[in-house]
């Protein structure tokens, strides 16, 4: 035999050995099982939002007040008083909407698309319809506000 065809035959086996190695070490995947979402982040998932008399009030500028009122519209029913969560919606002054895992554009998405449920029990979110690309700017800017002033960023 050349060279080339033991060399072949080689790869062959070593790659027919890796590929029974991979898939014995591979656990079978449960469909019930929780996503990557919700293992990465399943205590703060299963974590009780912060009630609202125990979230510190920020000293809004005047874009996080008016994202104040229209959050207060057009949010709160959802997300609850001061961001703080309801049986509804989950908090947005929480760990888990800082910026460096949902950044400000996450909210414009969000409010035009709606969100799939992914961090918490409370279903999907619908679209909100009406409010304005301004307003959601106004929103996110009161909501990063609450969260400074909570310690979330």
């Amino acid at each position: 035999m050349n060279k080339g065809l033991l060399a072949a035959i080689g790869l062959v086996v070593i790659g027919g050995g890796a590929v029974m190695f991979w898939q014995a070490s591979t656990p079978e995947v449960d469909p019930t099982a929780p996503t990557v979402n919700t293992m990465m982040h399943g205590a703060a998932a299963a974590a009780p939002a912060t009630p609202a008399d125990q979230i510190v009030e920020a000293t809004l500028s005047s874009a996080g007040q008016m994202g104040k009122t229209v959050f207060e519209e057009n949010c709160a029913a959802c997300h609850g008083a001061k961001a703080a969560g309801s049986q509804n919606g989950p908090p947005l002054v929480h760990r888990i909407y800082e910026p460096s895992h949902h950044g400000d554009y996450s909210f414009v998405m969000a409010v035009k698309n709606g969100v799939r449920a992914h961090h918490w029990r409370f279903g999907d979110m619908a679209p909100v319809p009406g409010v304005t690309d301004k307003q959601i700017e106004w929103i996110t800017k009161y909501v990063r506000e609450m969260q400074r002033a909570n310690g979330i960023m």
